[in-house]
């Protein structure tokens, strides 16, 4: 099957669009204090740090219905956040907290929330594509669509062969999104993947396949949206390819040295924050006093879930076994 085509982007009112710019700014904002209290030793082992990418996650995710299900990568504060996981709980999880949504003892590579249908951010480079195909095999019985989130990277691995190959003879309802931020780690896409058209791999398993601007918050919630409405309506597994930047390192100890400095700055001209937001003040008339509340919002409560976080109590070895917890 070829490429589908993008629903239009006006489908998404002003309303929405203003709701889908506080999302993403959550998560924007979010990862920057993550950042900020690790160089502050509060959190520890490493961070992945999704900024720059948010509008893959909140478009994907603003698709999804209760009962719907998300794996995602170690990559995964951002999936995590636009699935419903509280700004609090996945803090406190960073931070080593009991009210953590797994009790301080994921870190930031292990989060799980299936409150939310996080079923898990997976350090194994396509792990989380293979836990999406197992939830599409139950949700094929009980219901609901199963994505994946995944890196560039992991079209390499033989998760995506193997799991595609199974989702499609079963017809299950996945969705598969390819993250493409053109790195898998330090290394760009081209040195390491033959043919690089990675939606294109998925045709040739006859997985209906789309690229969309993944910086582009509307387009991503089109693609998504229609994507989710097929395999919701039995027609098997979908595959989107959301082309987006990280704009920081691979990880915390990773300064981004091997990146042209024109490459980096050319994709921060297309962040997806300043972008949506001349969207709403200049093509659907949100006045910047609105904006501007939105954005109010969402900073003074993100700083008050984050002082409640480090508030919290270390879990006790003792007695706490990651689940009793508020």
């Amino acid at each position: 099957m070829g490429t589908t085509k993008t629903p239009a982007k006006q489908e998404i009112d002003a309303e929405r669009l203003l709701d889908l710019y506080g999302r993403m700014l959550l998560l924007r904002r979010f990862e920057e204090e993550m950042q900020r209290l690790f160089l502050k030793g509060e959190i520890h082992g490493t961070l992945h740090l999704y900024i720059g990418q948010e509008a893959s996650a909140v478009g994907v995710c603003s698709a999804l219905e209760g009962g719907d299900t998300v794996s995602a990568t170690y990559r995964g504060h951002g999936a995590a956040l636009a699935q419903g996981t509280g700004a609090e709980a996945l803090a406190a999880e960073l931070m080593g907290r009991v009210t953590g949504s797994c009790g301080g003892r994921a870190g930031s590579m292990n989060v799980v929330d299936r409150e939310h249908g996080l079923l898990g951010c997976y350090g194994i480079v396509g792990g989380s594509i293979a836990s999406a195909t197992g939830a599409a095999l139950a949700a094929k019985r009980e219901g609901g669509v199963a994505v994946a989130f995944f890196g560039d990277g992991a079209s390499n691995q033989g998760y995506f062969h193997e799991c595609l190959n199974f989702a499609k003879v079963h017809r299950l309802p996945a969705l598969f999104v390819c993250e493409n931020n053109l790195y898998g780690e330090f290394t760009p896409l081209a040195q390491v993947t033959a043919g690089a058209d990675i939606a294109a791999r998925a045709a040739t398993f006859e997985i209906p396949a789309e690229k969309v601007d993944g910086n582009d918050v509307e387009a991503v919630h089109a693609a998504a949206a229609a994507a989710v409405a097929r395999a919701r309506a039995g027609e098997g597994p979908q595959f989107l390819e959301s082309l987006t930047y990280r704009h920081l390192g691979h990880s915390k100890s990773d300064p981004g040295r091997y990146r042209p400095k024109e490459e980096v700055e050319a994709w921060k001209e297309r962040d997806p924050l300043p972008h949506t937001r001349r969207r709403l003040a200049d093509d659907l008339g949100i006045a910047a006093e609105r904006i501007d509340a939105t954005e109010a919002e969402v900073e003074n409560d993100l700083a008050a879930a984050i002082e409640r976080a480090r508030a919290a109590p270390y879990p006790d070895p003792a007695t706490d076994n990651g689940r009793q917890y508020a």
